[in-house]
């Protein structure tokens, strides 16, 4: 249980990135905040919600990061100052509100955290974050570190209600997720009330109707706000500058690519001819003292992760600014100095700085480095990714792979985000055919479902996890049974947003604070759509398997809910189903004719092939006793029992 909001101001704690975010928020006075969850934003609305009773918050898992954002916006209108969370990826998702929430202007103080995953540690892409500030014409911050994101976060309200629009705070995931010491600030004890005031002149920002046209005129206006933003940005204490006063190189950088850039200068012993200028305000630049650091030397490194964005907008500056401030040499990811994929780390900004400035350096022994992939290959057990001991999903793609392996049609499974995306892999027996956005699986499935005119015979299956369905599943769906496409959709619902930790969805009888609320039946909706639908367990291999079957032979959109909790689950904790085990004198092993089908390609952790005696065994230690390998393995030598 987090105590944040009790924390003294002085305090020094231990905290998270995201923590500190919270505690920013909360001395800001935050009253309402919305998200959706994934990593590595996660733990910010998480952590909120432990203060929402004793704060007097309102905080919400929300269906999708655009419904987040629109929550949010309306506790601003309404004069409350309000936080909206997301992954990088969910800010496409809320792209479409957050062009028409920058025209029309905000009221009370909101901030739309963004957390960016460089080197896609979780997630699929390397999505980026800072140009949509530049398309959507609102403030970028981006903290240094962890005591910066408190601070930053608190700031970035102020900044909100002094130009009446939305900020974009970014972070990414070793800011989000790494751990420092936080000096603690003051929460505010401010009565949150909430009005919205409507019946003032029509265009009146504070009193009048809240909307983007009239578009020009409304346009204009916020382009004055970002350039109110810029002025206040010029002064800010966020930007600061360590070195000597004409260094021989000037690194500009931002976000926790300045603790790699210190640390890579500290290495090479070159403070005294280096200097680091940190933006913690990157958009728009504060173009005076960026200026006036260029000014300064003939060589700049840029370093930044992913894109080289902060770098093209300096050289633009540059360039507009030769006649003041002279040519320069730049150096980075257009150059080819810094990668422009994957995370940024001390040794990329080590390598660059040796060759720029000439400067010997050898981080490993070549005869180690050598000797650390050799054992990295060969020494080490391979642990390929794969699903849990018990997983839901396992069961659920063994059944549809071999469906359509014995429908001999050429069946393909299209799928999206989740923790099924590892059914691409072996893992899930190679069965996903295609990957992409959250919800896209079943949008792509609905275009095969259109293709029998062009001689497409295949079965179109796709797959998406309980809180996906309500996400991003409702609209392709939709589309799916109007249009009449031949799909078979599979909803893997395994009772609550598990991938990221088991937030709770709109088919969840709990909220985001722990209230009761209203469930929503995934079935239910289906059929009120116009769908075949069915409900099995997908432990129930046999019928599964029928029942899926069954599904893709009829014409038009069949939904096929395979409803079982994931194996991690609270309420699954130390519990068995079954109590397993292996019949040694029945089980042949490689002699078999199944070719240890059990541990070879059903692959559960819970199942281990014992070398010395030949079978295979289970672990008990990781067993979850779903009893699925009893079901699958062909002559019987796995047994399960009721547990005693």
């Amino acid at each position: 249980m987090s105590h944040l909001h009790k924390e003294k101001p002085g305090t020094r704690r231990l905290c998270m990135g995201n923590e500190a975010i919270v505690r920013g928020a909360l001395e800001a006075g935050v009253a309402v905040a919305a998200g959706y969850p994934g990593t590595p934003s996660s733990e910010i609305i998480e952590t909120l919600s432990e203060s929402a009773e004793s704060q007097g918050l309102y905080v919400e898992w929300s269906v999708n990061e655009k419904v987040a954002l629109e929550v949010a916006s309306a506790a601003s209108f309404a004069g409350l100052r309000s936080l909206a969370v997301m992954k990088q990826p969910g800010l496409n998702v809320a792209s479409d509100y957050l062009l028409h929430l920058s025209g029309s202007g905000t009221r009370g103080g909101i901030v739309l955290v963004s957390a960016d995953d460089p080197g896609a540690l979780s997630s699929v892409n390397e999505g980026e974050t800072r140009p949509y500030a530049k398309l959507m014409e609102v403030p970028l911050l981006e903290p240094g570190d962890v005591q910066e994101a408190r601070e930053m976060t608190a700031w970035a309200f102020e900044l909100s209600e002094s130009i009446r629009n939305v900020v974009l705070l970014r972070t990414v995931t070793r800011l989000s997720h790494a751990s420092g010491t936080v000096v603690m600030g003051n929460v505010q004890e401010t009565e949150k009330r909430a009005r919205f005031t409507h019946d003032g002149f029509i265009i009146d920002p504070m009193e009048g109707v809240v909307m983007s046209p009239p578009v020009e005129w409304k346009h204009g206006q916020q382009q004055e706000k970002l350039e109110k933003a810029r002025a206040l940005f010029e002064t800010s204490p966020f930007n600061t500058y360590e070195g000597p006063d004409n260094p021989e190189l000037l690194i500009i950088t931002s976000s926790v690519c300045a603790l790699y850039s210190r640390e890579a200068v500290s290495l090479l012993k070159a403070q005294e001819r280096v200097g680091i200028l940190k933006l913690g305000t990157t958009w728009p630049l504060p173009e005076v003292l960026v200026k006036k650091h260029l000014a300064s030397t003939e060589k700049v490194l840029v370093v930044e992760e992913v894109l080289p964005f902060l770098e093209g907008e300096i050289k633009i500056l540059a360039a507009e600014s030769a006649g003041e401030i002279g040519v320069k040499h730049f150096f980075g990811k257009k150059e080819g100095n810094l990668a422009s994929t994957g995370e940024m780390n001390p040794d990329r900004v080590v390598g660059a700085l040796s060759a720029i400035l000439e400067i010997p350096y050898e981080g490993l022994e070549a005869a180690y480095a050598q000797r650390a992939t050799e054992v990295s290959f060969m020494g080490s057990p391979n642990r390929e990714a794969t699903f849990c001991p018990g997983c839901p999903h396992r069961a659920s793609f063994w059944s549809i792979n071999t469906v359509l392996s014995m429908d001999n049609r050429n069946g393909f499974v299209c799928g999206d985000i989740g923790c099924y995306s590892m059914a691409v892999l072996p893992a899930g027996f190679s069965t996903l055919k295609t990957l992409h956005a959250m919800g896209s699986g079943t949008g792509v499935a609905s275009g095969f479902g259109k293709l029998s005119p062009f001689g497409m015979d295949q079965p179109v299956v796709s797959v998406c996890g309980d809180s996906t369905f309500f996400h991003s599943i409702l609209p392709p769906l939709a589309n799916a049974i109007h249009h009449r496409a031949n799909l078979t959709l599979v909803v893997l619902d395994n009772s609550g947003t598990a991938m990221t930790g088991f937030q709770p969805h709109p088919g969840l009888g709990v909220d985001a604070m722990g209230s009761p609320a209203h469930s929503i039946d995934i079935p239910t909706v289906c059929k009120a759509l116009g769908a075949r639908v069915s409900v099995t367990d997908p432990f129930e291999v046999a019928t599964t398997r029928e029942t899926l079957f069954d599904l893709m032979e009829q014409e038009g959109v069949g939904v096929l809910v395979l409803k079982q909790a994931c194996a991690l689950s609270p309420e699954k904790k130390r519990t068995k189903a079954w109590e397993m085990s292996v019949d040694e004198s029945t089980c042949l092993g490689e002699t078999c004719g199944c070719n240890r089908l059990c541990t070879r390609i059903f692959a559960c952790p819970g199942l281990v092939w014992d070398k010395e005696k030949g079978t295979a065994r289970i672990d008990e230690v990781v067993c979850t006793g779903c009893g699925v390998c009893a079901d699958i393995c062909p002559v019987g030598a796995i047994g399960k029992v009721a547990p005693v």
